[in-house]
């Protein structure tokens, strides 16, 4: 059987997507689960923020690694792949069809393939960076990251919190920091066959969903919801989700363009990928998608001889 993985930018409706390709695979007698690919979905308490599935939605298609970390928890995408692949290989074994929903290419990656993660470094030495980041903000430690490894901190960007963390961290601890090029850490070969989607939208309707997401986020009280995480001590991965210190500070237009900024990211990430099926949604409702997935399940199927 083969999973399924519905990649896309912020507001492009891939849990549309996925509760309508669910609705379509059980009436034809399968047994559906979406796995979460968000690397800030996984916190609990950040569902508005992070436009993580509603329970209505939930209701409709079961997720797992949803709000499963409080915020004070920090995960590494090597953690992560560790919780995905146990939820994968668990469905697969029991004859149910996962499908992998998520923006954040990393832990697409880490769910999908059999990457050389580096493991993660002992909690009291994140602590510390994390603390460090805090209280000096990220241009310092870029600087030091520049004094330390400078062809690592040429590659990352100096507001780029997390990543400099990370590359402090390894080197606290011995390790050359990764490569903080995205193309150097994907790999073509996926632990189970898969089925590569990537949804896409023409710019401008793509915007104007997000500005309607941004506005149900405020209607909704994000900036509550993020004022009681930071209250509570948010880690430092946390504090990278999208909006989260732009609320705090109150700036509606700086979080506006930085999910717009990511959002553009997401889609030149995408166009990178070897064996993608691309769906334009600019013109096609989730059910269309829906149905354009199960052919293209149908004929991956046919291909291995059989087996979904």
């Amino acid at each position: 059987m083969h999973v399924i993985a519905i990649f896309g930018p912020t507001a492009v409706g891939k849990t549309e997507v996925g509760i309508a390709l669910a609705e379509l695979l059980r009436k034809r007698g399968e047994s559906p689960l979406a796995v979460s690919a968000d690397a800030l979905q996984l916190y609990h308490g950040l569902e508005i923020l992070t436009g993580a599935a509603t329970p209505a939605q939930r209701r409709l298609l079961e997720h797992r690694l949803l709000g499963i970390l409080a915020v004070q928890d920090s995960c590494s995408a090597g953690s992560y792949a560790q919780l995905a692949h146990a939820e994968i290989d668990a469905l697969l074994a029991a004859g149910r069809r996962p499908s992998v929903l998520g923006g954040t290419g990393l832990y697409l990656r880490a769910a999908l393939t059999e990457l050389q993660m580096r493991p993660p470094v002992a909690h009291e030495v994140r602590r510390r960076r994390q603390d460090q980041m805090r209280r000096l903000g990220p241009a310092a430690l870029h600087a030091q990251l520049a004094k330390l490894a400078p062809a690592t901190a040429a590659k990352i960007d100096p507001g780029d919190s997390q990543r400099i963390v990370r590359a402090l961290e390894l080197i606290d601890v011995g390790q050359t920091p990764a490569p903080a090029r995205d193309d150097q850490l994907w790999s073509e070969q996926m632990r189970r066959p898969t089925v590569l989607i990537g949804l896409t939208m023409d710019r401008a309707q793509l915007y104007e969903r997000i500005e309607q997401r941004i506005a149900a986020m405020l209607a909704a009280d994000a900036a509550a919801e993020v004022a009681r995480a930071e209250q509570a001590g948010a880690s430092e991965s946390v504090r990278q989700a999208l909006g989260y210190r732009e609320l705090l500070a109150g700036d509606v237009e700086a979080m506006r363009r930085r999910t717009r900024n990511y959002a553009k990211r997401q889609l030149t990430w995408m166009r990178k990928l070897a064996g993608i099926h691309t769906i334009d949604m600019t013109a096609r409702t989730p059910d269309d998608a829906a149905r354009q997935i199960a052919t293209l399940l149908d004929a991956a199927a046919a291909e291995r001889g059989g087996g979904g």
